[in-house]
């Protein structure tokens, strides 16, 4: 994909796509609705709404959890809509609610992140793991500021939530994916942990230059983070904030906000307690 000089590149291109699950039964609920959405390179995305607005299933139709019923989605210029979710994994970076996903527990802290580093090639861990890899994997620890980078061979199961959690994102990012999805990631984390993993986050996406679209709860964290803000209900999005004015927005103004372009009034305690 060429880039010239000066122009925004296209990372996520999501058309008009439809996801209804349960056709034609009792249960049939329409998830996503018409959506369309298009993330420029280097744009961090934060996706709020209520209960069944359909963020994460918005999540898991990118990353192919998901067959769509409809529409299309390109991440860079390649058409991934029927791709199946092991072929998309190439290009994605994935971090999930549960910390224990995304980690193997039994293994060693750079026996981890040597999969990670080396996902997509045969070798896997069979030629064992260089000095030039550890120095590298101590390198990249650092930047966490956990004090990872001197337990190397630590089993990953040993470690606490926030500190596995932190070092899934590492994981995700270490190849630099041409898109970061972060469902509801801290969601699982005591308040003071989910701040410092959102932090380490933010600072990964920058430094990499990362695409990212990260479902929240928290309105406070979805207006805080990121340059861009879109918010969801029922299957559709109603509102997509960036720039300036994303910037000057609080909570109370983006419930107003909620109220005036969907007519109901937002009724999701998690958000607004949080």
């Amino acid at each position: 994909m060429e880039k010239r000089k000066g122009e925004s590149v296209k990372m996520l291109t999501v058309d008009k796509i439809h996801k209804t699950f349960n056709p034609g039964t009792i249960n049939e609920k329409i998830a996503l609705a018409d959506l369309s959405v298009t993330l420029q390179e280097g744009d961090f995305v934060t996706v709020i709404g209520g209960n069944g607005a359909g963020k994460s299933t918005l999540l898991n139709c990118v990353a192919g959890v998901y067959t769509i019923d409809q529409g299309s989605i390109l991440i860079g210029d390649k058409d991934v809509t029927k791709l199946s979710e092991h072929r998309r994994a190439s290009v994605i970076g994935r971090v999930f609610q549960d910390p224990m996903k995304g980690t193997a527990a039994n293994m060693g802290i750079e026996e981890n992140l040597a999969l990670a580093n080396r996902r997509g090639k045969f070798r896997g861990l069979r030629w064992g793991i260089t000095n030039k890899e550890r120095e590298a994997y101590k390198e990249y620890l650092s930047h966490l500021e956990l004090g990872l980078e001197n337990r190397l061979n630590d089993k990953v199961g040993l470690l606490s939530g926030g500190q596995r959690q932190a070092l899934t994102l590492l994981m995700a990012t270490i190849k630099r994916p041409q898109l970061l999805l972060l469902d509801e990631h801290t969601a699982a984390l005591d308040p003071k942990t989910a701040d410092k993993v959102l932090k380490i986050s933010d600072k990964l996406i920058k430094e990499n230059n990362l695409t990212a679209l990260m479902v929240t709860h928290n309105m406070r964290n979805a207006i805080e983070y990121g340059n861009r803000l879109i918010m969801m209900h029922e299957g559709r999005i109603i509102l997509d904030i960036k720039g300036e004015e994303k910037q000057k927005l609080t909570v109370e103004s983006l419930l107003k906000r909620f109220g005036k372009v969907s007519g109901k009034e937002f009724s999701d305690d998690r958000s607004l307690l949080s």
